[in-house]
């Protein structure tokens, strides 16, 4: 598939199905989530990891690929600037978009790899689950254009997935057992009826939670590895990986039960990503990528 069918792809899928609602304030996209109440606060710490690395107020916060804004922790990433520049390739997403921000955002079609802005424009620039979507050619471009687009003295703060996350891969088994020996304890012991299609193995989602198996297809993804990123980056930015969420919807709709201690176990793993954020940034499923630009030119390094 050429680039631009790739994108054209992309941009219909979200415009046709992943920005259409499908119950109150719930997108189609919605199912690539966890939504259940046992995994709510954990998913909201993790939202909220981005905070830290921007400047807490500013003039405009480019948020690239933004969507519809869908989750309310996404909103206060901009809560102390003038405005917030939502950018994505799909109009649906813009007037979604617009229904949240209002007059505090600016809403922009376009190409994260060719973006519209002049140099040194923005306080700070979120991009959450977005770079997977653009062709392979095009990763390292769009990480320079936001690079370009920030001011110096400020950062940036990206979330993307990796591919076969070395975490998920070792996991993967694990999962699986504890998926089947959830089912059979709701059956043997709850005496409750189990959906056919939760007692699916786990091994064909685990790995890649967006791709969806039944209802609408999804959309194109190619993710990348820590490897990969850091000969892409270093020297041409500095930069740090670090952990946004180490395990995947996939793990978590496996593992993770309220009658099984869930809240525990989650804030056990959150613990553990708060003290081991470089190495669970590596290793788990989705890293926070933190580029600063410096003030002056100065060498690049990479931590």
């Amino acid at each position: 598939m050429s680039d631009e069918n790739i994108k054209k792809n992309v941009r219909e899928f979200y415009d046709r199905v992943g920005w259409q609602m499908v119950s109150g304030e719930v997108y189609q996209n919605a199912e690539y989530e966890d939504l259940r109440p046992v995994s709510r606060d954990y998913i909201h710490k993790c939202h909220l990891r981005i905070n830290r690395h921007l400047a807490p107020e500013g003039d405009f916060l480019l948020d690239a690929g933004s969507g519809p804004v869908q989750y309310p922790e996404y909103l206060t990433y901009s809560e102390g600037y003038k405005a917030r520049v939502c950018m994505d390739i799909s109009i649906v997403a813009m007037q979604e978009a617009r229904k949240r921000l209002g007059e505090k955002g600016r809403y922009v079609v376009a190409d994260i790899a060719h973006l519209p802005f002049k140099s040194d424009a923005f306080d700070g620039i979120v991009s959450l689950h977005t770079i997977h979507h653009v062709p392979m050619e095009d990763k390292l471009p769009a990480y320079e254009e936001l690079y370009r687009a920030l001011k110096p003295g400020r950062k940036m703060a990206i979330v993307n997935g990796w591919t076969n996350a070395p975490l998920m891969v070792r996991l993967k088994p694990f999962m699986n057992r504890t998926a089947r020996f959830h089912n059979w304890w709701l059956r043997r012991v709850k005496k409750q009826e189990i959906e056919p299609v939760a007692a699916k193995p786990v091994a064909q989602n685990a790995a890649e939670p967006e791709e969806k198996k039944n209802g609408p297809a999804g959309t194109f993804v190619q993710k990348l590895t820590a490897e990969w990123l850091t000969e892409a980056l270093s020297g041409k930015m500095p930069f740090d990986i670090l952990v946004w969420r180490s395990v995947n919807v996939a793990f978590l709709r496996a593992v993770i039960y309220p009658e099984w201690g869930g809240n525990f176990w989650l804030k056990v793993i959150y613990g553990l990503e708060t003290i081991f954020p470089r190495w669970l940034g590596r290793i788990g499923q989705y890293p926070l990528v933190v580029v600063s630009k410096p003030l002056v030119e100065e060498p690049v390094t990479t931590i």
